[in-house]
Protein backbone atom coordinates (compact mmCIF):
# COMPACT_ATOMS: atom_id res chain seq x y z
CA UNK A 1 0.00 0.00 0.00
CA UNK A 2 1.42 3.13 -1.39
CA UNK A 3 1.53 5.74 2.01
CA UNK A 4 3.96 8.81 0.36
CA UNK A 5 2.82 11.62 2.97
CA UNK A 6 3.65 9.03 5.86
CA UNK A 7 6.50 8.91 7.95
CA UNK A 8 7.98 6.71 10.84
CA UNK A 9 10.38 9.04 13.69
CA UNK A 10 12.32 6.83 15.76
CA UNK A 11 14.93 8.18 18.64
CA UNK A 12 16.40 7.31 21.64
CA UNK A 13 18.46 9.96 24.40
CA UNK A 14 19.39 10.39 27.69
CA UNK A 15 15.45 10.39 29.89
CA UNK A 16 14.41 13.42 30.76
CA UNK A 17 11.51 15.83 31.14
CA UNK A 18 10.27 17.43 27.74
CA UNK A 19 11.31 15.33 25.18
CA UNK A 20 7.55 14.58 23.87
CA UNK A 21 6.20 17.77 24.17
CA UNK A 22 9.22 18.69 22.05
CA UNK A 23 8.55 16.07 19.30
CA UNK A 24 4.99 16.66 18.92
CA UNK A 25 4.51 20.36 19.46
CA UNK A 26 7.02 20.33 16.24
CA UNK A 27 4.90 18.06 14.70
CA UNK A 28 2.23 20.10 15.28
CA UNK A 29 3.72 23.40 14.40
CA UNK A 30 4.67 21.81 11.01
CA UNK A 31 1.56 20.50 10.08
CA UNK A 32 2.03 17.07 10.49
CA UNK A 33 -0.80 15.17 11.98
CA UNK A 34 0.13 11.82 14.35
CA UNK A 35 -1.31 8.75 13.72
CA UNK A 36 0.05 7.31 16.82
CA UNK A 37 2.90 7.12 19.26
CA UNK A 38 4.82 5.10 21.61
CA UNK A 39 7.26 5.77 24.25
CA UNK A 40 9.05 3.83 26.98
CA UNK A 41 11.98 5.30 29.69
CA UNK A 42 14.25 2.42 30.47
CA UNK A 43 14.46 3.81 34.59
CA UNK A 44 13.21 1.05 36.05
CA UNK A 45 15.97 -1.02 37.66
CA UNK A 46 19.74 -0.54 39.06
CA UNK A 47 21.14 -2.35 35.42
CA UNK A 48 19.18 0.09 33.25
CA UNK A 49 20.72 2.16 30.51
CA UNK A 50 18.68 5.62 31.67
CA UNK A 51 17.48 6.11 27.83
CA UNK A 52 14.23 7.31 26.24
CA UNK A 53 13.17 5.43 23.28
CA UNK A 54 10.02 6.52 21.12
CA UNK A 55 7.95 5.66 18.01
CA UNK A 56 6.05 8.27 15.89
CA UNK A 57 4.17 7.52 12.88
CA UNK A 58 2.42 10.58 11.46
CA UNK A 59 1.39 12.21 8.21
CA UNK A 60 3.06 15.42 6.57
CA UNK A 61 1.59 18.09 4.84
CA UNK A 62 2.70 17.67 1.30
CA UNK A 63 4.94 20.08 0.83
CA UNK A 64 7.46 18.22 3.95
CA UNK A 65 6.56 14.73 2.61
CA UNK A 66 10.60 13.71 2.12
CA UNK A 67 12.68 12.53 4.83
CA UNK A 68 15.27 14.79 4.56
CA UNK A 69 12.86 17.68 4.64
CA UNK A 70 11.76 16.65 7.77
CA UNK A 71 15.27 15.79 9.04
CA UNK A 72 16.22 19.21 9.03
CA UNK A 73 13.12 20.28 10.60
CA UNK A 74 13.66 17.95 12.93
CA UNK A 75 17.55 19.02 13.43
CA UNK A 76 17.18 21.23 16.41
CA UNK A 77 15.45 19.06 18.86
CA UNK A 78 17.91 16.51 17.84
CA UNK A 79 20.87 18.09 18.78
CA UNK A 80 18.54 19.63 21.84
CA UNK A 81 18.43 16.74 23.77
CA UNK A 82 21.51 14.62 21.54
CA UNK A 83 18.98 12.34 20.12
CA UNK A 84 19.81 9.52 17.85
CA UNK A 85 16.75 9.36 15.52
CA UNK A 86 15.76 8.54 12.15
CA UNK A 87 12.78 9.36 10.15
CA UNK A 88 11.63 6.46 7.51
CA UNK A 89 9.42 7.39 4.54
CA UNK A 90 6.35 4.46 4.26
CA UNK A 91 6.04 5.43 0.52
CA UNK A 92 9.11 2.70 0.11
CA UNK A 93 9.25 -0.87 1.20
CA UNK A 94 12.02 -2.01 2.82
CA UNK A 95 14.20 -4.45 0.33
CA UNK A 96 15.55 -8.00 1.70
CA UNK A 97 18.02 -10.41 0.83
CA UNK A 98 17.27 -13.52 2.00
CA UNK A 99 19.83 -16.04 2.46
CA UNK A 100 18.92 -20.25 3.12
CA UNK A 101 21.05 -23.43 3.29
CA UNK A 102 19.01 -26.97 3.06
CA UNK A 103 16.21 -26.19 5.43
CA UNK A 104 13.48 -24.37 3.81
CA UNK A 105 10.61 -24.03 6.19
CA UNK A 106 11.60 -20.52 7.01
CA UNK A 107 11.81 -20.01 3.26
CA UNK A 108 8.59 -21.03 1.71
CA UNK A 109 6.75 -19.13 4.80
CA UNK A 110 8.30 -15.64 4.52
CA UNK A 111 7.43 -15.97 0.56
CA UNK A 112 4.14 -16.89 1.13
CA UNK A 113 3.40 -14.23 3.80
CA UNK A 114 5.19 -11.74 1.79
CA UNK A 115 2.80 -13.08 -1.73
CA UNK A 116 -0.19 -12.74 0.48
CA UNK A 117 1.02 -9.09 1.26
CA UNK A 118 1.36 -9.81 5.26
CA UNK A 119 5.07 -8.95 4.75
CA UNK A 120 5.25 -5.07 2.86
CA UNK A 121 8.60 -5.50 1.62
CA UNK A 122 10.10 -6.29 -1.85
CA UNK A 123 12.52 -9.28 -2.41
CA UNK A 124 14.88 -8.94 -4.92
CA UNK A 125 16.84 -12.31 -4.89
CA UNK A 126 17.58 -15.16 -2.42
CA UNK A 127 21.19 -16.57 -1.84
CA UNK A 128 22.10 -20.09 -0.79
CA UNK A 129 25.53 -21.96 -0.77
CA UNK A 130 22.92 -25.20 -1.95
CA UNK A 131 21.03 -25.53 -5.46
CA UNK A 132 18.05 -27.38 -3.46
CA UNK A 133 15.66 -23.94 -3.99
CA UNK A 134 16.35 -22.51 -7.19
CA UNK A 135 12.46 -23.79 -8.65
CA UNK A 136 11.01 -22.82 -5.06
CA UNK A 137 12.56 -18.83 -5.92
CA UNK A 138 11.58 -18.81 -9.69
CA UNK A 139 7.94 -19.87 -9.14
CA UNK A 140 8.17 -16.99 -7.08
CA UNK A 141 9.38 -14.78 -10.01
CA UNK A 142 12.55 -13.81 -7.75
CA UNK A 143 16.47 -14.18 -8.21
CA UNK A 144 18.30 -17.30 -7.02
CA UNK A 145 21.97 -16.71 -6.39
CA UNK A 146 23.42 -20.25 -5.96
CA UNK A 147 27.26 -19.31 -4.30
CA UNK A 148 28.58 -23.08 -3.12
CA UNK A 149 30.86 -23.91 0.07
CA UNK A 150 32.17 -26.61 -0.68
CA UNK A 151 33.22 -29.33 2.35
CA UNK A 152 36.68 -27.95 3.48
CA UNK A 153 36.18 -24.54 2.43
CA UNK A 154 39.12 -22.16 4.31
CA UNK A 155 38.78 -18.86 5.73
CA UNK A 156 39.29 -17.40 2.63
CA UNK A 157 37.19 -19.45 0.61
CA UNK A 158 34.30 -18.15 2.86
CA UNK A 159 35.17 -14.97 3.20
CA UNK A 160 35.05 -14.64 -0.55
CA UNK A 161 31.84 -16.04 -1.01
CA UNK A 162 30.74 -13.49 1.83
CA UNK A 163 32.02 -10.56 -0.19
CA UNK A 164 30.14 -12.13 -3.70
CA UNK A 165 26.79 -11.54 -1.04
CA UNK A 166 27.66 -8.18 -0.12
CA UNK A 167 27.81 -7.08 -3.64
CA UNK A 168 24.75 -8.14 -3.61
CA UNK A 169 23.63 -5.90 -1.32
CA UNK A 170 24.91 -3.06 -2.56
CA UNK A 171 23.94 -3.42 -6.16
CA UNK A 172 20.45 -4.26 -4.77
CA UNK A 173 19.94 -1.60 -2.36
CA UNK A 174 19.04 -4.39 0.70
CA UNK A 175 18.10 -2.78 3.89
CA UNK A 176 18.25 -6.57 5.81
CA UNK A 177 19.40 -9.49 5.32
CA UNK A 178 16.82 -12.36 6.54
CA UNK A 179 18.96 -15.87 7.70
CA UNK A 180 16.05 -18.08 7.07
CA UNK A 181 18.13 -21.27 8.53
CA UNK A 182 21.46 -20.23 6.66
CA UNK A 183 23.58 -22.62 8.46
CA UNK A 184 26.85 -20.74 7.68
CA UNK A 185 29.05 -19.38 10.54
CA UNK A 186 29.53 -15.47 9.45
CA UNK A 187 32.93 -14.09 9.80
CA UNK A 188 33.45 -10.71 11.90
CA UNK A 189 34.20 -8.85 9.30
CA UNK A 190 30.98 -9.78 7.39
CA UNK A 191 28.81 -9.49 10.77
CA UNK A 192 30.23 -6.01 10.74
CA UNK A 193 29.28 -5.13 7.45
CA UNK A 194 25.43 -5.83 8.23
CA UNK A 195 25.47 -4.75 11.45
CA UNK A 196 21.81 -3.91 12.38
CA UNK A 197 20.62 -5.02 9.45
CA UNK A 198 21.18 -8.84 9.11
CA UNK A 199 18.17 -11.04 11.74
CA UNK A 200 18.55 -14.93 12.07
CA UNK A 201 16.94 -17.86 14.01
CA UNK A 202 17.61 -20.08 15.46
CA UNK A 203 16.43 -23.30 17.86
CA UNK A 204 16.28 -22.40 21.93
CA UNK A 205 17.96 -25.33 23.20
CA UNK A 206 21.43 -23.44 23.34
CA UNK A 207 23.81 -24.61 24.44
CA UNK A 208 22.30 -27.49 25.68
CA UNK A 209 21.73 -29.59 22.32
CA UNK A 210 24.11 -28.17 19.96
CA UNK A 211 25.17 -29.44 16.71
CA UNK A 212 23.02 -32.04 14.61
CA UNK A 213 19.29 -32.96 14.85
CA UNK A 214 19.15 -30.59 17.80
CA UNK A 215 15.52 -31.65 18.27
CA UNK A 216 16.34 -35.77 18.12
CA UNK A 217 18.58 -34.66 21.00
CA UNK A 218 15.92 -32.72 23.31
CA UNK A 219 13.38 -35.52 22.43
CA UNK A 220 16.37 -37.65 23.60
CA UNK A 221 16.34 -35.44 27.30
CA UNK A 222 12.26 -35.74 27.58
CA UNK A 223 12.03 -31.90 26.64
CA UNK A 224 8.62 -30.79 27.55
CA UNK A 225 8.89 -26.84 26.01
CA UNK A 226 10.41 -26.35 22.43
CA UNK A 227 11.23 -22.73 21.52
CA UNK A 228 13.27 -20.94 18.98
CA UNK A 229 14.88 -17.41 19.18
CA UNK A 230 15.38 -14.32 16.30
CA UNK A 231 17.76 -12.09 16.74
CA UNK A 232 19.78 -9.26 15.07
CA UNK A 233 23.51 -10.79 13.91
CA UNK A 234 26.93 -10.33 15.73
CA UNK A 235 30.04 -11.89 15.96
CA UNK A 236 29.31 -13.27 19.01
CA UNK A 237 27.40 -16.43 17.44
CA UNK A 238 23.67 -16.74 18.19
CA UNK A 239 24.43 -13.72 20.93
CA UNK A 240 22.93 -10.83 19.66
CA UNK A 241 20.18 -9.18 20.91
CA UNK A 242 16.47 -11.03 20.65
CA UNK A 243 13.62 -9.28 19.02
CA UNK A 244 11.50 -12.17 19.40
CA UNK A 245 11.01 -15.48 21.06
CA UNK A 246 8.28 -17.91 21.41
CA UNK A 247 7.95 -21.58 22.74
CA UNK A 248 5.16 -24.41 22.30
CA UNK A 249 4.33 -27.40 24.60
CA UNK A 250 5.40 -31.32 23.63
CA UNK A 251 4.92 -34.20 25.71
CA UNK A 252 6.23 -38.04 25.25
CA UNK A 253 3.47 -39.06 23.07
CA UNK A 254 5.52 -37.15 20.48
CA UNK A 255 8.33 -38.84 18.04
CA UNK A 256 11.27 -36.88 17.05
CA UNK A 257 9.61 -35.92 13.88
CA UNK A 258 7.05 -34.79 15.45
CA UNK A 259 9.48 -32.75 17.55
CA UNK A 260 11.31 -30.99 14.77
CA UNK A 261 7.41 -30.11 13.01
CA UNK A 262 6.69 -28.55 15.85
CA UNK A 263 9.99 -26.61 16.02
CA UNK A 264 10.00 -25.60 12.47
CA UNK A 265 6.44 -24.48 12.81
CA UNK A 266 7.22 -22.16 15.88
CA UNK A 267 10.77 -20.87 14.22
CA UNK A 268 8.73 -19.74 11.22
CA UNK A 269 6.12 -17.66 13.36
CA UNK A 270 8.93 -16.20 15.41
CA UNK A 271 11.40 -15.37 12.61
CA UNK A 272 8.57 -14.02 10.40
CA UNK A 273 7.09 -11.32 13.69
CA UNK A 274 10.88 -10.04 14.05
CA UNK A 275 11.00 -9.49 10.72
CA UNK A 276 7.85 -7.49 9.81
CA UNK A 277 8.65 -5.83 13.52
CA UNK A 278 11.93 -4.75 12.36
CA UNK A 279 11.07 -3.59 8.31
CA UNK A 280 8.01 -1.43 9.83
CA UNK A 281 10.73 0.44 12.17
CA UNK A 282 9.50 -0.98 15.67
CA UNK A 283 12.73 -2.41 16.58
CA UNK A 284 15.17 -0.10 18.79
CA UNK A 285 18.42 -1.05 20.44
CA UNK A 286 18.97 -0.92 24.30
CA UNK A 287 22.65 -1.60 24.32
CA UNK A 288 22.25 -5.77 24.02
CA UNK A 289 18.42 -5.70 24.35
CA UNK A 290 16.14 -3.74 22.38
CA UNK A 291 12.89 -2.44 22.55
CA UNK A 292 9.68 -3.50 20.43
CA UNK A 293 6.89 -0.81 20.28
CA UNK A 294 4.18 -3.21 18.64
Amino acid sequence: MKRPHEFVLTLSCRDTKGIVHAVSGLLYQAGCNIIDSQQFGDVQSEDSTGLFFMRVHFAAPEHLADAQTLQRLFAHVREQFGMTARIQSLARKPRLLVMVSKHGHCLNDLLFRWRSGWLDVDIPAIVSNHPDFAELAGSYGLAFHHLPLPTGSTAETKRAQEEQVQQLVSELEVDLVVLARYMQILSPAFCDFLKGRAINIHHSFLPSFKGAKPYYQAHDRGVKLIGATAHYVTADLDEGPIIEQDVARVDHSLSPEDFTAVGRDVECVVLARAVKWHVEHRVLMNGHKTVIFK
